[in-house]
């Protein structure tokens, strides 16, 4: 193997995760659609119930709430840590902000077709400012 094609994967995932940043950052539900797996499942228990959504339902909350570029929000993409474990899987912790949070997601990916897509997102958030109302 070449190393052209010993980082083709990698480069691709990296793009992936790019992708899903920016989606995020644009409220881009099509993009998302482009990154994440139809049977996509995302959780968290920052608060109490925990959540668990499906990709129709997250993509009715993207389209429904300003997205932080509409509202000139500076950006807080960050990539944490990657780990390929194999060739069809890996997981990405990242560092991302949808004012006022920000957010930690765990992204699991599976390499499906040809194409890194997630297929969990594990996220827990903190408020950037004391007191500032849940949105």
């Amino acid at each position: 193997m070449t190393q052209a094609e010993g980082t083709q994967p990698l480069d691709e995932l990296i793009e992936a995760v790019h992708w899903y940043f920016d989606a995020l950052y644009e409220g881009d539900a099509e993009l998302f659609a482009k990154v994440m797996h139809p049977r996509v499942r995302l959780f968290s228990a920052t608060d109490e119930p925990m959540v668990e959504l499906d990709l129709p339902t997250y993509m009715d909350i993207v389209r429904n709430r300003p997205s932080p570029a509409s509202r000139n929000d500076p950006r807080h993409d960050r990539v944490l840590s990657i780990e390929v474990a194999t060739p069809t899987t890996a997981h990405v912790r990242v560092q991302d902000a949808v004012l006022p949070k920000m957010f930690t997601d765990d992204l699991t990916f599976l390499r499906v077709d040809g194409q890194w897509k997630i297929v969990s997102k594990v996220w827990h958030y903190v408020l950037a400012e004391p007191g500032a109302p849940k949105v």
